[in-house]
């Protein structure tokens, strides 16, 4: 995996202090992000307009993929797939461990094919599954 200056530079994004900064959590990141998760862990301390201009910016240029949630947030992961400038290939299914509370991608799972009736024209797919993760799966205490 690419750093996060080289990332920046092949998007064609000037390399700031926030944007590598950010782009470096993604990197290191063992699930999904919100936006409150990468503010608190921010060394600098960057503004709240900082941070989500800069998501924003990383979802425009291919980079993040946003991953809507059940109580109308979003959470942000890196794009796994080859997205680029505009347009995402993220039709995988993300997962939901109700232990340790951890978003995940599953790029090896797709969202199925849904029929639409006739005047609809999707757009984006997402679905997300809830359970419990591989590495909470028999423990009785949250594996946070």
């Amino acid at each position: 995996m690419a750093d996060s200056k080289t990332i920046l530079k092949n998007t064609k994004l000037s390399v700031t202090a926030s944007r590598e900064q950010i782009l470096a959590l993604f990197l290191v990141a063992n699930g999904a992000l919100s936006q409150s998760d990468i503010e608190q862990k921010l060394e600098a301390g960057f503004d709240r307009v900082t941070v989500y201009r800069t998501l924003h910016t990383f979802v425009e240029k291919g980079i993040i993929h946003q991953i809507p949630t059940t109580d109308n947030n979003v959470l942000y992961a890196l794009c796994i797939d080859e997205c680029a400038d505009g347009h995402h290939h993220d039709d995988h299914v993300h997962f939901l461990c109700n232990t340790c509370h951890i978003t995940t991608c599953l790029p090896d799972v797709t969202v199925p094919k849904v029929s639409l009736p006739a005047g609809f024209k999707p757009q984006t797919k997402q679905m997300i599954v809830e359970g419990v993760c591989g590495k909470c799966e028999g423990l009785s205490v949250a594996c946070k």
